[in-house]
């Protein structure tokens, strides 16, 4: 994938790449429930300045970015001696295209970097969010809940947990 350089005719376009210095950045495909956060702060009206809201903003997308996974592209230089790592990607794609872009030689390949977030909200709980229980008081991933049948039944941490059946 080559990136177009941004045009006059495309003042939006141009303006963003001012700000990125050039170069594209991590490419983000938002998902419904990241959106849906978002929208809850911009709709609200529990903030009484610019600055709250900026502040909540901030920690709402970093929480959310937390609980994505990411690519490193990992580097072996051509004498085969230890190279240079970078993170974070969106893809394991995007990562190889910034290999041929930065082309320093030698070997490129990706390794994934599993959430630590969702690393955290599969044994601490993740209460109302995507992917774990929706059951109040529990929030903990579907894999920690008993089979019940063919279905998720009582969560599996009962030393923390009194959820009775998996809710989506």
């Amino acid at each position: 994938m080559v990136e177009v350089p941004p045009t006059a005719a495309d003042p939006r376009r141009a303006a963003s790449a001012e700000r990125q210095g050039g170069y594209p950045l991590v490419r983000l495909t938002p998902r419904k429930e990241e959106i849906d956060g978002v929208k809850t702060i911009l709709e609200s009206d529990d903030f009484t300045s610019a600055d709250q809201m900026a502040k909540a903003l901030i920690k709402e997308v970093a929480e959310m970015l937390w609980m994505r996974d990411w690519f490193a592209l990992v580097h072996i230089g051509s004498a085969g001696k230890a190279g240079l790592n970078w993170a974070p990607f969106a893809s394991p794609v995007e990562a190889l295209n910034m290999a041929e872009k930065i082309a320093i030689g030698g070997r490129f390949g990706t390794v994934k970097l599993f959430s630590p977030g969702v690393l955290l909200g599969n044994t601490l709980g993740k209460p109302n969010w995507k992917g774990f229980c929706r059951a109040e008081g529990c929030g903990h991933a579907p894999f920690l809940h008993l089979s019940d049948g063919n279905a998720r039944g009582a969560c599996g941490l009962a030393s923390m947990c009194t959820c009775k059946k998996y809710t989506k």
